[in-house]
């Protein structure tokens, strides 16, 4: 498969190369985000030796661990299989042999790794203290889908505070590169039946991969999601036993409430019928480092500090999917009897893909700065906002709002539909400006971003500054 995406991630990945001493990477994110394939893409035409975890599954020891680990140290070094009862020993072995070589190693999905061994972090460091770090054509990257487990046992720890010279975090793929999946068809294929497409996946590069150009939106989703053996049938289950393995369950709940709607954490505490406390906010803060939340937090358009109050969202568009419409089919999937002959006839579908639609736009903040011509540089703030109802104000809520140091505001109303969007939306922002409570010497400059096109009297209205189709993503 061509690699696609990543340009800057790689780049920043090879300037290490050109350091004059070792160094030590830490690269996480969601399962299926493609950690492993840019690791793969990087080592390329560089010897390296590379070395994977077993999964947590029942029954799973730190000696199994071990012993997987000596056959990968086998067929990496090609020489027999070692028996070792400790880490140290493996990572000893593999310092001295590193000796003197330019090389990079790869620990993949660490957390497992060391899951059965509390005492696999300090021999691991002190493998680093006293081997790798000596070594100045060494790079070892440590990777992983827990991200919570490696910010709590890694870069918060003491024990690497200061030794690790790159942090990545690896996101979804912008709109824009999306589109590569469809190959030398993507100008052939319209934005709407690619639009539908990412609204079920997101920019997932795994979930795309998968993508037949020959087969329609709704056929590739048919096979995907609706079919027994298809990958999006079964991923549900296995990011929430791999991830969070024993608290699986727990965190499967948040998801359902978040699935609904964004919440404050008083307001998951109140839907999920649990007391407001620190485990509850440790659950919400691992799926937000997981990829799966984002944590909303409006601002004060005067002093531009943010707000104690944040609200959750469910950012990841498979998750939603998958709740609203493969689980509650299982069964008939299960017999091969269900079948969806057009996405739009989907119990909700309208609802739910505005809410994908949202998610792709706010995911896609870079692009649609790019597509109005905003500089970065220029942006003080920008995010999903709210205004909360006070003796002054009253409440207001906005998909997007951008603030620059320039004193302008883009209120961005983000707006499916089936067909094109109806006049009845001027109406809707007028009165979300007229509670948007802004100081004095602000432009206001509304957005409107839509997908099936937009009425004449939209149009006509002047209303919006810039009036923003989906296709304009994907060509940026």
């Amino acid at each position: 498969m061509k690699f696609i995406g990543r340009k800057r991630e790689l780049e920043d990945l090879n300037l290490l190369l050109r350091k004059k001493s070792s160094s030590l990477v830490v690269i996480r994110g969601r399962r299926r985000i493609g950690k492993s394939r840019l690791i793969k893409e990087f080592v390329t035409g560089k010897k390296n030796w590379t070395f994977i975890g077993l999964p947590p599954v029942p029954g799973i020891t730190k000696q199994r661990q071990l012993n997987a680990f000596s056959a990968q140290v086998a067929k990496n070094l090609n020489m027999p299989k070692m028996q070792v009862l400790d880490w140290s020993e493996h990572f000893g072995f593999l310092g001295n042999q590193s000796k003197d070589q330019k090389l990079v190693i790869v620990f993949d999905e660490i957390s497992w790794m060391g899951s059965e061994d509390p005492d696999f972090l300090g021999q691991l460091k002190t493998a680093w203290d006293e081997y790798f770090s000596e070594n100045p054509n060494i790079i070892l990257i440590l990777c992983g889908s827990v991200s919570s487990w490696i910010e709590e046992n890694i870069l918060s720890s003491t024990g690497f505070v200061g030794r690790i010279s790159l942090d990545m975090v690896l996101d979804e793929l912008p709109i824009a590169k999306c589109q590569e999946f469809w190959g030398a068809k993507k100008n052939r294929i319209s934005s709407y039946e690619k639009f539908k497409v990412l609204a079920v996946t997101g920019g997932i590069p795994k979930y795309l991969e998968e993508i037949i150009p020959e087969q329609t939106a709704e056929a590739n989703i048919q096979r995907l999601c609706f079919q027994s053996e298809g990958l999006l049938f079964r991923e549900y289950d296995q990011i929430f036993s791999d991830l969070f393995s024993k608290r699986s369950q727990t965190y499967s709940n948040i998801i359902r409430t978040l699935s609904k709607t964004a919440l404050t954490l008083d307001e998951v505490c109140d839907d999920l019928q649990i007391e407001k406390g620190g485990s509850i906010s440790r659950y919400i803060h691992n799926l937000v480092l997981a990829g799966f939340v984002a944590k909303d937090g409006t601002w004060n358009l005067k002093s531009r500090k943010t707000s104690q109050l944040k609200r959750f969202r469910l950012r990841d568009n498979y998750l939603r999917f998958y709740l609203k419409y493969i689980e509650p089919n299982k069964e008939k999937i299960l017999k091969g009897l269900f079948e969806v002959g057009s996405l739009s006839s989907l119990a909700g579908w309208e609802t739910i893909i505005g809410l994908q639609f949202e998610n792709l736009v706010l995911n896609n903040l870079k692009g649609l700065c790019k597509i109005l011509q905003i500089e970065i540089r220029d942006i003080v703030m920008a995010g999903a906002f709210f205004q909360r109802t006070t003796k002054r104000n009253r409440g207001c809520q906005i998909d997007l709002l951008i603030q620059t140091r320039h004193n302008v505001l883009y209120p961005c109303e983000i707006k499916f539909s089936m067909t094109e969007v109806r006049s009845l939306v001027i109406e809707e922002v007028e009165q979300k400006m007229k509670r948007l409570s802004f100081p004095k010497g602000y432009s206001i400059r509304p957005i409107l971003i839509h997908v099936n096109g937009v009425s004449r009297g939209i149009i006509d209205s002047e209303l919006f500054t810039q009036i923003v189709d989906f296709s304009a993503f994907l060509n940026i």
